[in-house]
C-alpha cells in the first residue's frame, strides 16, 4: 500500500524561512495574510558582473528581511531605501533604482544592478512568477546520510519526496531507529515532503518523470527492489545507489538476472557522490551527492 504524505498538524510552528524562490513566495503570502506592510525588491536588470541574476528577490519589512538580492553594501542600501519608503508610505506604483557596483558602494564587481521596488499586495503577489525547481529528488532512506542530504536540499530550489519504510512500522518516534526526530520533520520547508510507507518500491511509480532517485535505505534487499523499479521505469534523470564498487557489481549481476536491459544498467550510478570529495562522514557524503546532482543539472 502506498504511503500518505504527512502534512504538519494545525498549530505547528511554520518551518524556517529559506532562500529558495518558493519559500520566499510562501513568506510573502503569510506576510500579506498577516497584514504586514512590506516591499518586494527584485533584480530588474543587470549589466556586467553582478552578484545575482534577474530572478532574485527579497522581502523587506520594517522589522524583518527575507531573501537576498546579492548582499553587501548593495543590499544594505536597498533595504534602507525600502524601509524609508515604508515609513513614508509606499507608492502604489513601483519604481526602479539603479546601483553601479563600484567604489561608491564599496563593491568591486564592476557591473550595474537595477532593482525594482514594489509594495507587497495581492496584485504584486499574483504577478510574482515562481520559477520551476532545478530538479525533483526521490530520496529513499531517512538515516544519517538521508538526514544530512535533506539539510542541504532544504536551502536549494528543488522538490523532494523523502521516503522511508521504518517510519510506518513505528507507532511513535524511537531515537534508536535513527530516524529524523519530530522537531526536524516539523521544520521541513514547503518543498520537502515526508512520506512514510509500507512498501518503498511501490512509491517509484508515483514519482514524476525526469526525477533524481537516491537510494540509501537501511537494507540491501530493499535497495535492490527500489533501484529495480527505478531502472524499469527508465524515465529518470539520475538513478543513484549508495554503496561500494563491490555492491555495484553485485547489484548489476542481480539486476541483469531479473531482466534489466544493459542500456538501463549502464545508467546506474554507484557509488554516489563526486569522486573528488573524499570522506565517509554523513555530512561529507551528503555534500558530494548534492554537488553531483547540481553538476548533473548543469550538464
Amino acid at each position: 500500500m502506498s504511503g500518505t504524505a504527512h502534512s504538519l498538524p494545525q498549530g505547528t510552528p511554520q518551518p524556517s524561512d529559506r532562500l529558495t524562490p518558493r519559500s520566499l513566495h510562501a513568506s510573502a503570502s503569510r506576510w500579506l495574510a498577516q497584514g504586514r506592510a512590506a516591499c518586494i525588491l527584485s533584480v530588474d536588470a543587470i549589466r556586467g558582473s553582478t552578484p545575482r541574476e534577474t530572478d532574485a528577490r527579497m522581502l523587506v519589512a520594517l522589522d524583518q528581511v527575507r531573501g537576498t538580492v546579492g548582499g553587501g553594501h548593495l543590499e544594505w542600501r536597498a533595504i534602507d531605501l525600502a524601509r524609508q519608503a515604508l515609513r513614508e508610505g509606499m507608492p502604489t506604483e513601483g519604481w526602479t533604482h539603479t546601483f553601479p557596483l563600484g567604489p561608491t558602494l564599496g563593491q568591486c564587481c564592476g557591473g550595474v544592478v537595477a532593482l525594482r521596488f514594489e509594495v507587497l499586495s495581492a496584485a504584486t503577489l499574483a504577478a510574482w512568477q515562481v520559477p520551476p525547481p532545478r530538479f525533483h529528488v526521490e530520496l529513499h532512506g531517512a538515516g544519517h546520510v538521508g538526514q544530512a542530504i535533506v539539510k542541504l536540499l532544504s536551502d536549494l530550489d528543488c522538490s523532494v519526496r523523502w521516503i522511508d519504510e521504518r517510519a510506518d512500522d513505528l507507532p511513535e518516534w524511537d531515537a534508536q531507529a535513527g530516524l529524523p526526530d519530530p522537531t526536524m520533520l516539523a521544520a521541513l520547508p514547503e518543498h520537502i515532503t515526508w512520506l512514510p510507507t509500507e512498501a518503498a518500491e511501490r512509491e517509484v511509480s508515483d514519482a514524476p518523470a525526469d526525477a533524481c532517485h537516491l537510494v540509501l535505505t537501511h537494507r540491501h534487499d530493499l535497495d535492490l527492489k527500489i533501484i529495480d523499479a527505478v531502472l524499469r521505469r527508465g524515465d529518470f534523470r539520475f538513478a543513484g545507489l549508495i554503496g561500494s564498487q563491490t555492491k555495484r557489481a553485485r547489484f548489476l549481476h542481480r539486476l541483469a538476472e531479473q531482466g534489466i536491459e544493459p542500456d538501463k544498467l549502464d545508467r546506474l550510478t554507484c557509488p554516489i557522490g563526486l569522486p573528488d570529495i573524499q570522506g565517509k562522514e554523513p555530512a561529507v557524503i551528503a555534500i558530494a551527492v548534492v554537488a553531483q546532482l547540481l553538476a548533473k543539472h548543469a550538464a
